[in-house]
C-alpha cells in the first residue's frame, strides 16, 4: 500500500504547510480540479472525470489543507488563503498559468474569486455542480451565524464518532464513506477503494472542513464582490435539495449561469454526478473548450 500511495503523493511545501498536487496528461492549458467541502481525497474523488480529460489535457488536482495527503491547516480558511495556497502550490510544482478551473460544490466560491481576481491566469471555468456565491449568501441570511456554528459543532462531534469506524460508521456507511458511490462503482481499482476508505476515516473529522463552513459567509461575500464570472464558463447543474427556502439549488445555478453568459447542462444524477456520468461530463467539457479554442494543441 505504501508504494501505491506514492503514485498519488506529490507534497508541495508552502509557508503554511504542504499541499498535495497530483498531475497527469499534457497540454498548453492545465485543468485544475478543485474540491468540495469535506471530500476524503480529491485525487480519488474526481478521477472518473479527470482521467478521461487527461487524455487530451494536462490536469492538476489540488488537495487543500486537511484533505487527502495534504498537511493540516496553519492559516484561517478564508478565500484569500485558500486561493493563495492553490496558486502558490501550482507555481512551486512548476505548473504555470493559464488554467481552466474545474470546481465542485464549495470550491465554486474559490473559483469565482480566483477567476475574477486574477483574470490573466484563468481561461475558463468548468462547473461540476459548483456552489454559487449568491446562493451561499442566501443560505447565510436564513441561518444566523450563531445557529450555524452550533450546528457545525454538533456535526463535528458526530464526525468524530464516525471516524472511529465503529458501530456508528456501520450504521451510516452508505451515507458517509460511500456517499458518492465510488466504493461500489467501477471507476476506482480495488487498491484505490481501500485507500479511499482509509483516507475517509483518517480525514473525515479534520477541523478544516468545519472551519471552511464557518467561513462560508465571508468567502461567499468576497466572491460576490468580484462580480459575475467574466471568463467562458460551462455549468453542470444538479437537482440537489439546497438549504435555502427562497430559491432552489438548480434555479440559483441557472440564474447565475445566465448572468455570466454560461453554457448550461442539467443533470438528475445528484451533487456527485461526476461518479455517474463521467463520459457525458468530460465530452461536454471537451467540446466546450474546443469551441472556445482553449487548450487545443
Amino acid at each position: 500500500m505504501t508504494n501505491f500511495k506514492k503514485t498519488f503523493t506529490n507534497k508541495i511545501m508552502l509557508d503554511s504547510g504542504a499541499l498535495n498536487v497530483y498531475t497527469e496528461g499534457s497540454g498548453s492549458v492545465t485543468i485544475v480540479f478543485m474540491s468540495g467541502n469535506g471530500v476524503t481525497s480529491p485525487i480519488l474523488e474526481y478521477k472518473p472525470v479527470y482521467r478521461r480529460m487527461s487524455q487530451k489535457y494536462r490536469i492538476a488536482v489540488i488537495e487543500k489543507a486537511g484533505y487527502g495527503f495534504s498537511d493540516n491547516m496553519t492559516t484561517p480558511r478564508t478565500i484569500e488563503n485558500l486561493v493563495g495556497d492553490d496558486r502558490e502550490a501550482l507555481r512551486r510544482a512548476g505548473i504555470e498559468p493559464p488554467y481552466v478551473l474545474a470546481a465542485h460544490s464549495y470550491s465554486g466560491l474559490e473559483a469565482v474569486y480566483w477567476a475574477n481576481t486574477y483574470p490573466n491566469e484563468v481561461k475558463a471555468l468548468l462547473s461540476m455542480d459548483m456552489g454559487i456565491p449568491d446562493y451561499a449568501l442566501l443560505q447565510a441570511d436564513e441561518v444566523p451565524d450563531d445557529k450555524r456554528d452550533k450546528l457545525l459543532e454538533r456535526y463535528h462531534r458526530f464526525l468524530k464518532r464516525v471516524a472511529k469506524d465503529g458501530i456508528i460508521a456501520r450504521l451510516v456507511r452508505n451515507k458517509a464513506e460511500n456517499v458518492s458511490g465510488l466504493l461500489t462503482g467501477n471507476a476506482l481499482t480495488d487498491d484505490e477503494k481501500k485507500l479511499y476508505r482509509s483516507l475517509f476515516y483518517q480525514n473525515i473529522a479534520n477541523r478544516e472542513f468545519v472551519e471552511e463552513s464557518r467561513q462560508m459567509t465571508y468567502n461567499a461575500r468576497k466572491a460576490v464582490e468580484t462580480g459575475a464570472l467574466k471568463c467562458p464558463c460551462c455549468f453542470f447543474i444538479s437537482d440537489m435539495k439546497g438549504m435555502s427556502k427562497k430559491i432552489s439549488w438548480r434555479q440559483a445555478g441557472l440564474d447565475y449561469a445566465e448572468k455570466c453568459g454560461g453554457e448550461v447542462h442539467l443533470s438528475d444524477k445528484g451533487h456527485m454526478m461526476y461518479a455517474f456520468i463521467p463520459d457525458e461530463m468530460s465530452e461536454t467539457f471537451d467540446k466546450f473548450l474546443e469551441a472556445h479554442d482553449i487548450g487545443v494543441q
